[in-house]
């Protein structure tokens, strides 16, 4: 007789995993913010209506205190990062790397986040493996102003091989209609501060993969350092400044931003010095510095427009949470010839 367990999927690691989350969710991680801040919902965690283990997870989503309240829903994964992190056997802060990529971008509408769920695939279930990736991510939603309330964990034997895994990521969020950031605020004479990334982040990998291939242990620290999660600050700092539009800087590198351009403006950038993890990729790969940008980070994680005179106190504040910054350039008026992204 072959059973289910003996096809390759243990329906009671899948239950065990499950017990945990419930067990351990009212001891969620706790991290103090790094700024107090007005939060649109501050209730959010009340509102959990019911979470993990049904079929579905349930939110209360009436928001009284907005005019106009829209949800905001994103989805992304770490790509092939999840290579690094079966590699070195080290999942929790991939589960850190999964929640910032997408309440980086639910945030660059000016949005709040509210709740996230993930999904987790193996070729086993290792609830040593899952428990440390949950953790991560647990912890990462506690900093980030979202609740874990639901997900799901897939065994999926020849599809990956044991140690193989992948996840996704969704979360929600809300803005205020009014409120909301994007193209349709930006203007001409508007600067771009960049707001400083923690390394790789979690895009270029299978090219980083390639350029330290056979070296990974020497660099380990790059190759693992988690994504930044910029929530606290930008809600922080809609408070107290006007903000036009935000870019997530992530694969294309700057080419995120005319994602948040009208078509008749550009940004006009200045160079910025490439911190070492870069200089390193570029050494190894011959890039220039123009295919760099267009391809990873390259030390901006995060881009905010607004208005010139925000702009040094805006960098002030928020280097006061932590985050490095750089005033890269200003909004242009652009022809229908011209690339968005120009250069100094």
């Amino acid at each position: 007789m072959i059973d289910y367990k003996k096809a390759g999927v243990d329906i009671q690691a899948g239950d065990q995993l499950v017990s945990w989350l419930q067990d351990t969710s009212t001891s969620e991680s706790t991290i103090a913010p790094l700024q107090k801040f007005t939060s649109d919902v501050p209730d959010y965690k009340k509102r959990v209506v019911s979470g993990i283990g049904g079929f579905a997870a349930l939110f209360d989503g009436r928001f009284s205190t907005m005019k106009k309240p829209l949800l905001v829903s994103c989805t992304d994964g770490v790509g092939t990062k999840v290579k690094v992190a079966s590699h070195f056997n080290d999942f929790s802060r991939v589960g850190q790397d999964l929640v910032a990529m997408c309440v980086n971008d639910l945030i660059c509408t000016g949005g709040t986040p509210l709740f996230f769920l993930d999904y987790y695939a193996s070729g086993k279930l290792d609830l040593d493996s899952a428990q440390a990736f949950l953790k991560g991510v647990r912890a990462a939603c506690s900093q980030s102003h979202l609740v874990l309330i639901g997900g799901e964990t897939a065994e999926m034997p020849g599809v990956y091989q044991d140690k193989d895994f992948d996840c996704a990521g969704f979360s929600v969020g809300v803005v205020d209609e009014e409120k909301m950031w994007g193209a349709h605020k930006v203007k001409v004479g508007d600067g771009v501060l960049g707001l400083a990334s923690s390394g790789y982040h979690s895009n270029g990998y299978s090219l980083i993969r390639k350029a330290f291939e056979n070296e990974f242990e020497k660099f380990k620290d790059w190759l693992m350092e988690p994504t930044a999660l910029y929530v606290e600050a930008l809600l922080a700092a809609k408070e107290k400044f006007e903000i036009h539009a935000a870019a997530h800087i992530t694969g294309g590198g700057v080419e995120n931003i005319p994602r948040v351009l009208p078509s008749n403006l550009k940004v006009r950038l200045k160079r910025w010095p490439f911190p070492d993890c870069f200089l390193e990729v570029q050494k190894r790969t011959g890039l220039t510095d123009i295919q760099m940008l267009e391809t990873l980070n390259c030390g901006i994680g995060m881009t905010l427009i607004m208005p010139q005179s925000e702009m040094q106190s805006a960098s002030t504040f928020i280097e006061s949470l932590g985050i490095k910054t750089q005033n890269l350039g200003v909004v242009e008026p652009r022809t229908d010839q011209e690339s968005q992204v120009a250069w100094d």
